[in-house]
């Protein structure tokens, strides 16, 4: 039942002096039928670059858009098409193709194929890979976005996650048919790749290198510096004035940079969620001292401020419990504003981060605010987000983002803060390529 594999005319050695893999990392990527499949030969020659061996099915809407020549191509491999082939079947090919992988990647993954998953259907060979298989599967979901937020998409993408695949969300933005934006687009290829070596990584395979012998991870050689949680300003030894920020985001984006090659130094503030793996972890109380631990962690080529720093502090702070007795008077807090560590950091002098984004939680007039603070502060970017009760952010696992920048904003749908984490890492990783700094000492 596999597929004919159909190696295009003259693909045989179609070499091209690139080197052969030297890596055991392995990915079956399975190009679903949408405009946006052209994408994945971009998405192929990136992988190719980090010596990945791509191993391609192409469903039959997908050959509508892409053909087997390019795709056979670029990853130098039998491109994968129909499932019925008696040769390929005499070793069970359909299971092979499934299990020889350390991942299965579904982009552009259709309304269509997102429903055969989620109902376990296996009428093509696709399908039936996808059902066959036992490896990690990610899913990058492209269509209309009426066709995204129908009830039935949303449905089956639940149960996809609930399956245990992971499915990333669509970016936000124009569309193919004129007049037609929103939720839907394909994410762009350095998000795509950092989703993908993000589970490469979990799932143990190997980390790969160019041709050149450079990191493939795209923030190798870098330090960045993030600030994550609330602060704690003390009132006296026992109470304290402090915010509802877990630190999940902060977090998540520190594991995320760390995952793509970073040198990271986290500089956190009173939390419950563990350090993140493979990060320089500094644990501090007040805005004072992060700051401190801020500076003394300069130079560094990137500065993420994701902290929710308290705005003030208690002038002056009591050496021993205040005591309520019925005689005593209800004290009065005189309240002194703390250090700006954003602004602090931004000021453009020696040592200044080459890119520094801050995080901007609000209630209400969320770009608006968050266009002001990019302004006053002097940062590249501000990460904005409505922290209202009823969006649960504070504390929640899921978030919405704005990024704000000179070039405007770029709003993203709802999504786990790991997923924000990566999409964001990527989108850094993509704007320091175009310019990369040179790695801090």
């Amino acid at each position: 039942m596999l597929g004919k594999a159909r190696r295009p005319r003259g693909a045989a050695p179609l070499n091209c002096g690139e080197p052969e893999p030297v890596t055991d990392n392995r990915i079956v990527l399975i190009i679903g039928g949408g405009i946006a499949a052209y994408k994945c030969l971009d998405l192929i020659r990136r992988l190719k670059e980090r010596r990945v061996r791509v191993r391609a099915v192409l469903t039959r809407a997908g050959e509508q858009f892409v053909t087997p020549l390019s795709v056979g191509a670029l990853t130098n491999e039998p491109v994968f098409t129909n499932l019925f082939d008696l040769d390929a079947e005499r070793e069970i090919g359909h299971i092979r193709l499934s299990r020889e992988a350390d991942l299965i990647v579904v982009a552009p993954a259709t309304a269509d194929l997102i429903a055969k998953m989620a109902g376990g259907h296996a009428d093509d060979l696709a399908s039936t890979v996808l059902m066959a298989t036992d490896k990690p599967v990610l899913v990058a979901p492209a269509m209309n976005p009426r066709m995204w937020l129908h009830p039935a998409t949303q449905r089956n993408v639940a149960q996809l996650r609930a399956d245990g695949i992971r499915a990333l969300e669509p970016a936000v933005g124009e569309m193919a048919e004129r007049g037609e934006a929103g939720p839907g687009r394909l994410p762009e290829v350095p998000e795509l790749l950092a989703a993908i070596e993000s589970m490469l990584a979990a799932a143990g395979a190997s980390v790969a290198t160019t041709p050149a012998g450079h990191s493939a991870r795209p923030l190798a050689g870098l330090h960045v510096l993030i600030t994550s949680g609330p602060t704690h300003e003390p009132i006296d030894p026992v109470r304290y004035i402090a915010n509802r920020s877990s630190g999940k985001q902060g977090h998540a984006v520190a594991a995320a940079a760390a995952k793509a090659g970073a040198r990271v130094t986290l500089i956190s503030g009173p939390v419950t969620v563990p350090d993140p793996v493979g990060v320089d972890v500094v644990h501090v109380e007040t805005a004072a001292e992060m700051l401190d631990a801020v500076r003394r962690a300069l130079p560094a080529d990137i500065g993420i401020f994701a902290a929710a720093v308290a705005d003030w502090r208690v002038a002056n702070a009591e050496g021993e419990k205040i005591k309520k007795t019925a005689s005593a008077r209800t004290p009065t807090l005189s309240l002194v504003e703390n250090p700006d560590i954003l602004k602090t950091i931004a000021t453009p002098k020696a040592g200044r981060p080459r890119l520094v984004i801050g995080f901007a939680a609000e209630t209400e007039n969320v770009t608006e605010y968050a266009k002001k603070k990019l302004k006053s502060k002097g940062a590249d970017w501000i990460v904005a987000n409505d922290v209202s009760p009823e969006t649960g952010v504070m504390g929640g696992d899921r978030n919405a983002i704005h990024i704000v920048s000179a070039e405007g904003v770029e709003s993203w749908p709802d999504m786990s803060k790991t997923e924000v984490a990566e999409r964001l890492v990527a989108r850094i990783a993509a704007h320091v390529a175009n310019g990369r700094p040179e790695a801090a000492q």
